[in-house]
């Protein structure tokens, strides 16, 4: 479900004009994730910990109104709940894309996403979701403790989607780390409200 927002009485009007006619309307930044709990928290229950980040971050952004916010035809729409379609990586080296329902109930949404993880490793090809526009557009670099990251972009294309990132896992004194980049329309938001993801991101890591 969606409902179409009232440009004429929303705060955020003159920046949604200014910003919908840049040819890259997109900011991004990075940032760091204190991860210590929610990793011991996931090996502790026997859960995978990509999973267990993936259900924290996809939380905080149904939590977050403006990103359930999309634009469509030059309007811009709420929808009820945004829903995961990350790339999940292969054995061969190759990605597949997939997607995966939010559940407020943890295990539902393991349950159907370990699923859908399944599907996607024993197949070839990228398989594109054919999800709509509510979803976040997810990847995870394991390999790399990014400081910035960009995205292939087809500028022809209007997206509106968030894309979010994880990269690698490090322990530095006990403590450990993961690098976060979140790529979003600034036509639909602002730094505070990244700024607001991260904060509610990070509180639910901590979270047992």
């Amino acid at each position: 479900m969606k409902q179409k927002i009232d440009l004429q009485q929303w705060p955020r009007r003159d920046h949604f004009t200014f910003f919908s006619q840049f040819e890259e309307p997109y900011f991004g930044l990075c940032a760091e994730i204190d991860c210590t709990r929610a990793y011991d928290a996931a090996k502790a229950q026997g859960i995978s910990f990509f999973l267990y980040y993936l259900y924290r971050s996809l939380k905080a952004a149904n939590q977050v109104a403006p990103f359930r916010y999309r634009i469509a035809d030059g309007e811009v729409w709420e929808y009820d709940a945004v829903h995961a379609s990350p790339t999940i990586n292969r054995p061969d080296g190759t990605f597949g894309f997939a997607y995966m329902d939010y559940h407020e109930d943890f295990a539902a949404f393991q349950t159907s996403a370990q699923q859908e993880i399944e599907k996607v490793q024993q197949s070839t090809g990228l398989i594109p979701a054919v999800s709509g526009e509510n979803v976040i557009h997810y990847s995870s670099i394991p390999w790399v403790k990014f400081t910035a990251l960009s995205h292939a972009r087809s500028f022809s294309f209007k997206d509106s989607i968030p894309k979010i990132s994880f990269g690698k896992m490090t322990e530095t004194v006990g403590q450990r780390s993961m690098p976060v980049s979140i790529h979003v329309h600034h036509a639909l938001m602002d730094g505070y409200h990244v700024g607001q993801y991260l904060e509610c991101f990070q509180e639910l890591m901590m979270q047992y």
